[in-house]
């Protein structure tokens, strides 16, 4: 009875310290995948921003948008037409055919003008994060990160949760490196890494 017992205790250990590393995976996950949602929501209002833009430079350029839809109808209605035309003769299809042709033309030409004028768009939070951990010598934790995006982009709303879970992100890509100090975390790029390995070793070497 007591190898019983002794083996029940065991087994008990095991379970509840699995399942309280499964509880800590899965807080985090949620907690991941939360800032995942705050970092997608900050991308759309970023493009339903850009999207605005883009239609006022329309409106600016005398671009008319609306009434080019309507020119798209008729051209799928063509078969109805055709169907009763040709019947009578073969002439009429062709020359109502051949109308909306230019239609198409016009409608390719100015969405390409509209296109090549509103090149400029906002970096997206994972690029400005990267470029940020690049130009540091040092690690970076998440809130100093989000600090000084804030200071260089006053106009966007920077989270210390989007950035930790954008960094997330960039070390499961191996674009950066977690370094853990205590109870902190702290965030640099490979090559940062690389260099404050190699003047460790040079320091080691010299001493």
């Amino acid at each position: 009875m007591s190898e019983t017992a002794a083996r029940t205790t065991e087994l008990t250990s095991q379970y509840s310290a699995q399942v309280a590393g499964d509880l800590e995976r899965n807080l985090k996950e949620q907690e991941r995948l939360s800032g995942e949602i705050e970092a997608l929501q900050e991308q759309l209002a970023a493009v339903r921003h850009d999207h605005t833009v883009l239609l006022n430079l329309q409106q600016a350029l005398g671009i008319p948008a609306a009434p080019d839809v309507p020119a798209a109808e008729p051209v799928t209605a063509v078969p109805a037409p055709r169907k009763k035309t040709a019947a009578a003769s073969g002439a009429a299809p062709q020359a109502k055919a051949k109308k909306p042709a230019p239609a198409k033309k016009r409608t390719s030409k100015k969405p390409a003008a509209a296109a090549s004028t509103p090149q400029p768009a906002a970096p997206t939070l994972v690029e400005l994060v990267r470029e940020h951990l690049a130009g540091q010598d040092e690690p970076r934790s998440a809130a100093e990160i989000a600090t000084a995006l804030g200071q260089q982009h006053p106009g966007r709303a920077v989270k210390t949760t989007v950035v930790r879970t954008t960094l997330e992100g960039l070390v499961a890509k191996n674009q950066a490196q977690r370094t853990k100090q205590g109870t902190s975390v702290f965030y640099t790029t490979p090559d940062t890494a690389e260099r404050a390995a190699a003047g460790d070793q040079a320091g080691q070497q010299s001493a």
